[in-house]
């Protein structure tokens, strides 16, 4: 449905980090009206009274239901496990589209539930984004895909596609607490993250799956082994991924096909210069250095993980979907200081 010319969109979980950063990125979007979002744990109490920076904004309370109106977007903000049961719970015949923020449907073989296909959904994975926006009308849904994900193969997509990741490929990348999510644990409790760093899920992290499909589909011919360490940091948001791997091409060369590879994405920079987090935090963008050491290349991505990770992309998933500029309610400047 359309709204004063706006489309309807609707969010479910929005009590959780990614579910504060798509209401404030919806609240300032020029296409949408934001009609409803929903919080089991939260419902009836306002959205200020979580997300206190939203005090004053013209919101809708939190709520257990879809009201009964047509929604052309809803997007799940739902823990892992939880949106293929929210799909079979609920009634959703006036929502057009879907878009998924969890790990729900990101694998291959796992894409359909309750009549609705999923797609991949990182906009970067192909060269044209008119050719990746055909692929979401085609499907009608799409599965977000992960915050490590995405740093790692936005830093690894054009080797990939050039046929050059050939040998094993090594991974180091480090994310900010809000990574695991706002619910309370011991790891993220502040005094266990304050000065502090620690490696997890070394070699096992659930992201390395749907990062093996991603590169294999791009390069048609497999995946070399990618070894992958995780690291917790001691700050709220951003991921810094650094990986490497053998490869024959020299720098200029690399930089090249780096910079061919993302000509048409406006949210990827190829910096000549050594980068860091906070050029990104707070923003949809990535950028990517990228260096030869021998016969080693390396590649260092950064992101916030809860926008370009996360809510970034879905929002910009959503402005591909639905035909608006895939730039809409995304021009956000990162605070450096």
């Amino acid at each position: 449905m359309k709204t004063n010319n706006k489309i309807s969109v609707a969010i479910a979980g929005g009590a959780g980090y990614t579910g504060g950063e798509l209401i404030r990125l919806l609240l300032l979007h020029p296409g949408v009206s934001l009609v409803s979002i929903l919080s089991d744990s939260q419902a009836g109490k306002s959205v200020a009274s979580i997300h206190r920076d939203l005090a004053g904004e013209s919101l809708p309370v939190f709520e257990k239901e879809l009201p009964d109106v047509d929604i052309r977007v809803l997007f799940l903000c739902l823990g892992h496990d939880r949106a293929r049961a929210f799909l079979q719970d609920n009634k959703l015949d006036k929502v057009h589209h879907i878009i998924d923020l969890s790990q729900d449907f990101r694998h291959q073989g796992n894409r359909e539930a309750c009549g609705r296909k999923f797609v991949y959904g990182l906009p970067e994975s192909c060269l044209d984004p008119a050719e990746y926006a055909g692929s979401l009308h085609l499907a009608g849904n799409v599965a977000n895909p992960g915050c490590f994900a995405t740093a790692i193969e936005l830093a690894l997509l054009p080797l990939a596609r050039a046929g050059l990741l050939k040998n094993d490929v090594h991974v180091h990348a480090i994310t900010g607490a809000t990574g695991a999510g706002s619910r309370l644990s011991e790891t993220s409790h502040f005094p266990y993250r304050n000065n502090n760093l620690a490696v997890y899920k070394a070699f096992g992290h659930q992201h390395i799956k749907e990062i093996r499909e991603t590169l294999s589909g791009v390069s048609g011919n497999g995946m070399p082994p990618l070894h992958f360490i995780p690291v917790r940091g001691d700050f709220p948001r951003g991921i810094l991924a650094s990986a490497y791997t053998s490869c024959n091409i020299d720098r200029e060369q690399a930089v090249d096909l780096y910079r061919e590879y993302y000509r048409l994405h406006p949210f990827v920079r190829v910096s000549e210069e050594e980068i860091s987090m906070k050029e990104v935090v707070n923003t949809n963008k990535c950028s990517i250095h990228v260096q030869k050491h021998g016969h080693m290349i390396h590649i260092t991505s950064v992101i916030d993980n809860l926008l370009k990770g996360a809510s970034g992309t879905a929002v910009q998933n959503m402005n591909l979907l639905t035909g608006m500029p895939q730039t809409s309610g995304l021009h956000l400047k990162s605070i450096v200081y």
